[in-house]
């Protein structure tokens, strides 16, 4: 059976954590770094993979990041949801790559080898959501408009299929996707009974591995839409996960806790 550990203790991260993303040399990252005090939201914190966590970045008075993720360039995209920007990061400079007015609040992202962006835009208090194309060039384009609370988004690693999941509907989507990452023949992937659905990501053999929020689990779940597998964590509210470049590890942000937990894979990774 596969067990969760701690990875950053809680309280390292602000209660509202999200997140997390790995960049080329092995760190880890993910916002509201630095306690559980307000001002520390609009924060990203870093941790090495000895677990070491540091501030990282802050972003502009009136910005809360939730989602990030990396280009092919190792450039970080980061999705604020209170300023309806996407954000992005060289390291060096911090730029508005994509405004969108007409977002109700930017909350996952997820892109391609090609650098073309997609961005869950919840509605929560109509549990209603949008689905967002942002072209390399910062335009975006309106996917859909009347999904139910979209949140968790993914695409596979062989660039062929987006996955979308709305949290109160309890529902995963998966598109297929063209040269052009134009997403196609959308169809329901599988529904779960209860509690929410919050952040996921692909394996490199397909496998969608999703945070169920309230039920303290990630799911496994096939390319073919069948649960593999439950994977408990410690607390009942991982918000998002990211593999390492092994995909030896599955690390998990835990909301309310503030903390981040990891998940060895390794026993199973040779029967993928």
């Amino acid at each position: 059976m596969l067990k969760s550990e701690t990875f950053v203790a809680d309280g390292v991260f602000h209660a509202e954590i999200e997140g997390p993303a790995l960049d080329t040399a092995g760190n880890l990252y993910a916002v509201n770094f630095g306690g559980n005090d307000d001002s520390h939201k609009g924060t990203i914190g870093k941790v090495t993979p000895e677990g070491q966590a540091t501030l990282y970045l802050t972003l502009p008075k009136g910005s809360v990041g939730n989602g990030i993720r990396f280009d092919q360039q190792g450039r970080m995209y980061i999705a604020d949801y209170t300023g309806h920007n996407i954000w992005r990061y060289d390291g060096k400079t911090l730029t508005v790559f994509s405004h969108q007015p007409k977002m109700h609040q930017p909350n996952d992202l997820a892109i391609t080898q090609s650098g073309v962006l997609f961005a869950s835009d919840p509605d929560w208090k109509n549990n209603r959501g949008q689905l967002w194309k942002i072209q390399p060039d910062g335009s975006s384009v309106l996917i859909e408009d009347q999904m139910g609370t979209t949140n968790g988004v993914a695409v596979s690693q062989d660039q062929r299929f987006l996955y979308v999941n709305e949290s109160a509907q309890r529902r995963i989507w998966v598109y297929q996707l063209d040269a052009a990452a134009t997403p196609s023949q959308k169809k329901l992937l599988i529904k779960f009974p209860d509690f929410g659905l919050d952040g996921m990501r692909t394996d490199s053999a397909g496998n969608l591995y999703v945070a169920r929020y309230g039920k303290g689990v990630i799911a496994k779940i096939s390319p073919s839409g069948e649960l593999l597998a439950e994977i408990a964590v410690n607390g009942k509210f991982p918000t998002n996960v990211s593999f390492d470049s092994t995909e030896q590890w599955l690390y998990v942000t835990m909301q309310q806790r503030g903390a981040i937990e990891r998940i060895s894979l390794k026993a199973t990774t040779s029967n993928n």
